[in-house]
């Protein structure tokens, strides 16, 4: 079986993270991503991660986690000779990615309008922090910048510590996940028109949406957003709760929810207590009733007291660490990580597609390449034969 995106060629610009992570999910749909990268050292993420000598080999883990089912083709695009090689890749390619600052592609004679008169099919998607216009377009962005001006700092944390940075890059990968999605709707406009298009894609738009129901209650409610911690605002009780050995979620969202809560930790009796007998009040008062239920939680473990909520439909989970939660039943069973052989490096395990397609399923058919690894294969389909390459790379162009 192959993938839904196969027989698309996708040429990949993209550096670090939000752009590659844009073109690994392409990449992971059966898409053809060739990463253009400079002939020196490549992705600055190749460079990136928690273990030197990975980084010595250009081959560092961030790179690694990004990169897998991509083809590696080295060309210095400021070059008289690597332009034009690079208008001949555009000629047969579907869609091209650049997460470079606004204007940049355009300085070197390859931007949108000049390669749509190249390709009229092509979809090119630009991603950067701000946009391609706009008062801040031109200013660096990092995914630590976005966060803060997003607002999303702003409503992390609790009293005692805010602002607080998401402990992951979700600016960087929710902007590649919007990107991926716009360029496959672009695709979907292509078969029916028969034409490509721009799009521009920006960090700190991506993020804000994913906020929706915090930025509703401020826009439409006029509420401020109050720093809850753990607490879910939506409802009480819902959020983090001590256990005789650790912690447990609980969301009990429904008023039905509440009162199995209240049977299963044996406190039937606040269920009439007019504090909490409805959800509005019980958000008012849940500074008084998170006591009362982690005096009752305190008599069992995480694990019991999860078994004996779920049992009554109330969600509730453990508070898994980054290690248990990759390494879970629910995840083995999902094989949302799968073990790839990488050549010089051993088995690593990678995230797999993570959209279970029943007939073109996604998979990883390729490891993340070493830096140049397909410049020859993919320069000959535009007839540059092996001589002409050794000069090419003699010259410092591949």
């Amino acid at each position: 079986m192959s993938g839904i995106l196969s027989g698309v060629r996708v040429l990949d610009l993209t550096n670090v993270l939000a752009g590659p992570f844009a073109t690994l999910h392409l990449a992971l749909m059966g898409a053809e991503v060739i990463k253009i990268e400079n002939p020196k050292d490549g992705d600055l993420a190749r460079k990136l991660g928690i273990l030197p000598e990975l980084n010595d080999q250009l081959m560092g883990t961030s790179f690694l986690a990004q990169n897998a089912n991509k083809k590696s083709v080295t060309l210095n695009t400021k070059s008289v000779e690597g332009k034009e090689l690079f208008r001949l890749l555009v000629k047969d390619a579907d869609v091209l990615v650049e997460n470079f600052r606004p204007e940049v592609m355009n300085r070197l004679g390859l931007g949108y309008e000049v390669l749509r008169e190249i390709n009229p099919r092509l979809v090119y998607c630009a991603i950067s922090g701000f946009g391609q216009t706009g008062p801040d377009a031109f200013k660096p962005a990092y995914d630590q910048i976005i966060q803060g001006l997003s607002g999303e700092m702003a409503v992390n944390g609790d009293e005692r510590l805010s602002p607080l940075r998401t402990g992951f890059p979700v600016c960087d990968t929710v902007g590649g996940l919007n990107a991926a999605f716009a360029i496959m709707a672009a695709l979907y406009h292509r078969e029916r028109t028969g034409v490509g298009q721009f799009i521009d894609v920006a960090l700190l738009d991506s993020i804000m949406p994913l906020m929706g129901w915090v930025a509703a209650n401020l826009l439409i409610g006029k509420k401020q957003p109050v720093l809850m911690g753990n607490d879910n605002f939506t409802a009480a009780p819902s959020g983090v709760f001590r256990t005789a050995d650790g912690h447990v979620n609980i969301a009990a969202n429904k008023q039905e929810q509440w009162e199995s809560v209240c049977d299963v930790l044996g406190v039937p009796e606040l269920k009439a207590d007019e504090r909490f007998q409805k959800r509005d009040t019980r958000k008012k008062n849940r500074k008084a009733l998170t006591p009362l239920l982690e005096a009752k939680l305190a008599e069992r473990s995480t694990r019991e007291w999860v078994e004996l909520l779920n049992a009554r439909d109330v969600p509730s989970g453990e508070i898994l660490s980054l290690e248990d939660a990759l390494h879970q039943p629910q995840v083995r069973h999902r094989e949302t990580l799968k073990e790839i052989p990488v050549e010089g490096i051993g088995t690593v395990p990678l995230f797999a597609l993570t959209a279970k397609f029943r007939d073109t399923p996604g998979e990883i058919t390729s490891p993340p390449p070493r830096l140049s690894a397909h410049t020859a294969e993919v320069l000959a389909r535009v007839g540059v034969t092996p001589d002409q390459l050794a000069e090419l790379k003699s010259r410092g162009i591949v």
